[in-house]
């Protein structure tokens, strides 16, 4: 009998994505703190994991081959900007405690489903051990 990693592991391999894309766009914003004009940008995670799951192709699609792709669009969602709690006199949105408070979470976040699929695979090799 064959083993469908996809239904073994279910969901997780697609969240551990999101959040390492998540985690880029983060620290991208973190090392532009101090750069003017730079907009803070984040993905709702939650949106853009529904819209993995579905695969429903509701990402806008190229009519003709010449066509640029969106560079805001990051794994089938758009990149939102993050409306600053205090304005910045040179333009950047980037409030650095708010930043590194979303970074740590996303860290956690990110630890929780290396652990999911560390203990999928530890059920997997007893499986197959038969313990």
């Amino acid at each position: 009998m064959a083993i469908n990693f996809d239904s073994a592991l279910g969901i997780h391999p697609q969240a551990l994505a999101l959040r390492e894309k998540r985690s880029e766009i983060l620290a991208s914003n973190l090392a532009n703190a101090d750069t003017p004009d730079y907009k803070a940008r984040d993905l709702d995670f939650k949106s853009v994991f529904q819209q993995a799951l579905a695969g429903d192709g509701s990402e806008l699609k190229r009519s003709q081959q010449g066509h640029l792709p969106s560079r805001n669009n990051v794994l089938g969602a758009d990149l939102l900007y993050r409306n600053p709690q205090q304005a910045s006199l040179d333009g950047n949105t980037v409030e650095s405690h708010i930043e590194q408070a979303k970074y740590a979470e996303n860290a956690v976040q990110y630890e929780a489903s290396l652990r999911f699929i560390n203990n999928k695979f530890s059920g997997l090799m007893s499986a197959i051990k038969g313990e």
